[in-house]
């Protein structure tokens, strides 16, 4: 309840909702004006870039070859996120959402005219009735929310989403979840569209204004660091600075090389608590660190990151990459190997040897959660 200064009374209890409930407001109204900065920097990216395509004077000399030069000297320039699938994702974001013109600000206007003619074109065979405007689906949805959705080439069909995830207040992992699982396809067959709709509302994940900070776009546009955003807990991070002197204190040949390392899988953003590399086994090690119970998902979590290592890190005489994850209870600790398919028995021995046991590990993590 909003605090009126007229009020004549004003109780402790009305001070502290008072003041919580200007945090609240205010906090929504910054990650929302980040969300639409960010969003309209890239569709602007992307304006320019088709624009150069079409008239570009020197567009023949790159040929191909533009999005790849021009995601180097962008780079270069210390941009971020402008490597060149982002380049081909911003252009196409431009091309979906040509209604987003409306929200440009002043310094995009050339002559008194707008930057890109004819972008207020209307997709056709979707009534106009349907489309929503710029203004209202950068206010609504974040950039995530969007690059998802113009992974849809039908119009109808993204425009559907649009208005159920706005309607829903849907998460971006929602947003995916409803669009693998063929909600549109399974809304059009459906008898009874209303009580779908209600189902669907009751189970679906809700995005919150404080998760939008965590977002990797808005990190990057803002300058943040990963580890800033992404640790999961106080204690996670305590365990963490202590893990990583006690393993480098043991000398079994860990050289420390990461912390929140960030790898991209499928576009999907990623990060690995620690990794080292092992002069002795010449294989990089990747740990997890969980704050909660063993669950089988962990594993598969871990297993993908040893997966992606193992494709795209390593290097000629480099031994397959092992991942180690760290599981803490309430009194316990429990430690599994992923060995990602390491089937040389030599090799493994050679591992089991040289990695701390799971006995030290487990005495550690113990002793640092007391």
């Amino acid at each position: 309840m909003v605090m009126t200064f007229n009020k004549k009374r004003m109780t402790f209890k009305d001070l502290v909702s008072s003041i919580k409930y200007a945090h609240q407001q205010f906090f929504v109204q910054a990650t929302m004006a980040v969300n639409v900065s960010l969003t309209l920097r890239n569709w602007v990216i992307g304006c320019y870039i088709e624009k150069y395509e079409r008239v570009g004077v020197d567009r023949a000399r790159y040929g191909e070859r533009l999005m790849d030069v021009l995601a180097d000297d962008l780079t270069k320039q210390g941009l971020t996120r402008c490597d060149r699938r982002e380049l081909y994702r911003y252009r196409q974001f431009f091309i979906a959402y040509p209604q987003i013109v409306e929200s440009l600000t002043p310094q995009f206007l050339v002559g008194k005219k707008l930057l890109i003619k004819g972008t207020k074109k209307k997709v056709e065979s979707v009534s106009p009735q349907l489309i929503n405007s710029g203004k209202f689906l950068i206010e609504r949805l974040s950039f995530t929310h969007l690059a998802e959705l113009i992974e849809i080439s039908d119009p109808l069909k993204r425009i559907f989403y649009e208005h159920e995830c706005i309607r829903g207040n849907w998460s971006v992992r929602e947003l995916k979840r409803q669009i693998s699982t063929l909600y549109y396809e399974r809304s059009g067959l459906s008898k009874n569209k209303k009580k779908l709709a209600i189902f669907t509302a009751k189970k679906a994940e809700i995005d919150k204004p404080e998760f939008v900070i965590r977002d990797p776009y808005v990190f990057e546009f803002l300058g943040i660091k990963p580890r800033e955003v992404m640790s999961e807990s106080h204690l996670e991070d305590a365990l963490l600075d202590r893990l990583q002197d006690f393993l480098l204190e043991l000398g079994h040949g860990f050289c420390f090389e990461s912390r929140q390392k960030r790898i991209i899988i499928g576009g999907e953003h990623c990060f690995v608590d620690l990794v080292f590399y092992h002069r002795i086994l010449k294989c990089h090690v990747l740990i997890e660190l969980k704050t909660d119970a063993f669950k089988h998902e962990h594993v598969s979590q871990l297993n993908t990151y040893v997966s992606w290592y193992q494709k795209y890190s390593m290097t000629p005489g480099d031994n397959p990459p092992v991942g180690i994850l760290l599981c803490t209870g309430k009194n316990h600790a429990m430690v599994e190997f992923a060995l990602a398919g390491m089937d040389n028995k030599l090799f493994v021995r050679k591992y089991q040897l040289e990695l701390p046991k799971k006995e030290e590990i487990q005495k550690f993590l113990e002793s640092q959660i007391e």
